[in-house]
């Protein structure tokens, strides 16, 4: 009977170590190739790792909880037949659980896996995988359409597989939500706004203090990462940063058409997309703050992979749309919420969170006004879009009721001025201010 060991990959990022979260599979399993076999945690995601051969699962040589290094064996697998089952499955960016070979062959069990999505060092093609869950709450985004159908009791629920599957992901009773949808069919966006009502009940109550004095937790993964990365953005590259306040009542009217367009059916709308086109049009007029730093020279990017800052249980993390300049509306909205949705379920990649250009951070999404963002690592410039209120506003010397929200910003002052900060912000304010300026 042969066995193979199959060691701990580096799934691209430069990683030296991860942490076994919870295997899914045991001794005296029987597993195929790509079948999952572990969940690990990254410094910078949660990961399934595949199995690149076939044979049954003789011992698991790392518990749950342990810490591994890169290159150490994990689990140990020996085939009936006397040799284990090497495969190279297809090369499908779909499978999370795929593993690829450049050559098209498989490697030897000693080389380890290579996971689709992993390693590429240069490539800014953007990966939407079609995977439902929770979004990012919004409480900015305007009502939903007058549209309504009352449910009478006993009516059988119209609504699509996909969006059965939301509601469960998000505990959503389909009975209880008002569908908008024709003919009375329920719809991505009224599962997601009767998943945020609920929220927002629950957070009504207030829990007890817990019984311990005090609660240790461990810094590691995303925690440890996002702080390192934090403290070295803060205290290497000398911040500067600027605010101003903008009617965004014209944004708020855009996103309701948009929203009733037949175009963007079944697909999230809200500021956050105005936001982020306004992000592309302003770098495409200011390109020196979609740039890098090193000692030696200044590197200025002539794409936009856009950064989302995403608040998830594991921390903070920031994925980024590639080629983000290339995109339609429509395929900006799509990626947007995919983006949110596989944030919102821990299955980011790293490597969809390498490579980012510039970022957003929706701080409004949290109801604060504004904020003073730390670069993300390796950038010079972060947007921060604050929430989106009824204010009074003087127009022409008379006082009227707008939609108002104030954006801020933070550069890296050794590459960008104040100038150039300033004409930045305002480029980004005045799309907000007037969303026909994405036309030109």
């Amino acid at each position: 009977m042969a066995h193979a060991e199959f060691p701990l990959p580096d799934v691209g990022e430069g990683l030296t170590e991860a942490e076994i979260v919870a295997w899914k599979v045991k001794p005296g399993d029987t597993v195929t190739v790509n079948q999952v076999l572990v969940e690990i945690e990254t410094a910078k995601s949660l990961v399934e790792l595949p199995s690149p051969f076939a044979g049954t699962v003789t011992e698991l040589l790392a518990e749950e909880g342990a810490t591994v290094e890169v290159g150490a064996p994990i689990i140990r697998v020996d085939s009936a037949g006397g040799t284990i089952e090497l495969q190279a499955p297809a090369n499908d960016s779909e499978s999370l659980g795929a593993v690829s070979d450049p050559s098209g062959m498989a490697e030897k069990e000693e080389s380890g896996a290579v996971l689709v999505g992993y390693g590429s060092k240069g490539g800014h093609t953007a990966t939407r995988r079609r995977r439902p869950g929770a979004a990012v709450p919004n409480p900015d985004a305007p009502a939903a359409p007058a549209r309504t159908t009352a449910r009478r009791p006993g009516t059988p629920v119209i609504a699509k597989p996909p969006i059965r599957k939301l509601a469960k992901d998000l505990d959503v009773d389909l009975g209880q939500v008002t569908a908008t949808g024709p003919g009375g069919e329920v719809l991505r966006e009224d599962v997601i706004r009767q998943a945020e009502q609920a929220s927002v009940f629950r957070n009504i109550e207030t829990p007890a203090w817990p019984a311990e004095r005090e609660e240790r937790i461990p810094v590691k993964g995303v925690r440890k990462a996002t702080a390192q990365a934090m403290v070295a953005s803060a205290f290497t590259a000398p911040h500067v940063s600027v605010f101003t306040d903008v009617n965004a009542t014209r944004t708020m009217e855009f996103v309701k058409r948009l929203k009733a367009s037949p175009d963007f059916a079944g697909v999230r709308v809200s500021p956050l997309l105005v936001m982020a086109k306004a992000v592309i049009w302003a770098v495409r007029r200011n390109p020196t703050v979609n740039s890098t730093w090193t000692d030696e020279e200044i590197i200025v990017r002539h794409y936009v992979n856009l950064g989302i800052a995403a608040a998830t249980p594991r921390g903070l993390i920031v994925p980024n749309v590639k080629d983000a300049q290339e995109l339609s509306l429509l395929e900006l909205a799509q990626s947007l919420e995919q983006l949110t949705l596989t944030a919102r379920e821990g299955k980011t990649q790293p490597a969809e969170m390498s490579g980012g250009t510039i970022t957003i951070t929706n701080l409004g999404s949290f109801g604060m006004d504004t904020g003073t963002p730390i670069l993300n690592p390796g950038e010079v410039g972060i947007v921060a879009l604050g929430a989106i209120k009824q204010k009074p506003w003087v127009v022409d010397g008379e006082v009227r009721p707008a939609y108002v929200t104030t954006v801020g910003a933070s550069f890296d002052h050794r590459v960008v001025d104040g100038d150039v900060a300033s004409r930045f912000t305002a480029d980004v304010a005045s799309v907000l201010e007037e969303p026909a300026l994405l036309l030109d």
